[in-house]
């Protein structure tokens, strides 16, 4: 397993770790297999979406924005990061990626993505791989 840390910039964002991702599947050598990648953070998360055009990032954390707002005069939790909850549960804490013949199974536009929800901070996301049998 694979501990790796990510600096964010910004309150709410979408890192791209696909590369470090694949180059740890090429650091163990695994030709067949599964990756895991977990974030432990309850207001940040790991998805797979389009990493061809930036403005699908921003239209993803504006649409989370939209549908759970940072002030809402209803949110009782004393951090005042209730939407960063909500947005990580939606977008939830890890991903399953199949390896073949030494690489993530990915579509032609899709990449891995960290994703923070209350930063900006010093987060941790890890990887697992699983390797077939045969």
């Amino acid at each position: 397993m694979k501990k790796s840390t990510v600096k964010t910039t910004k309150r709410d964002d979408m890192i791209d770790i696909t590369t470090e991702v694949q180059k740890y599947i090429l650091e163990t050598g695994i030709q067949e297999g599964i990756a895991l990648v977990y974030c432990p953070h309850t207001t940040a998360g790991i998805t797979i979406n389009e990493n061809a055009d930036p403005d699908v990032k921003k239209d993803i954390l504006r649409r989370l924005d939209e549908l759970f707002p940072w002030n809402h005069t209803l949110d009782m939790h004393m951090e005042g990061n209730t939407a960063a909850h909500l947005k990580s549960s939606t977008v939830g804490s890890s991903q399953q990626i199949l390896i073949h013949k030494g690489s993530l199974v990915l579509g032609r536009w899709q990449g891995v993505y960290f994703c923070e929800f209350d930063g900006p901070r010093d987060r941790q996301y890890f990887i697992k791989l699983i390797a077939d049998k045969d």
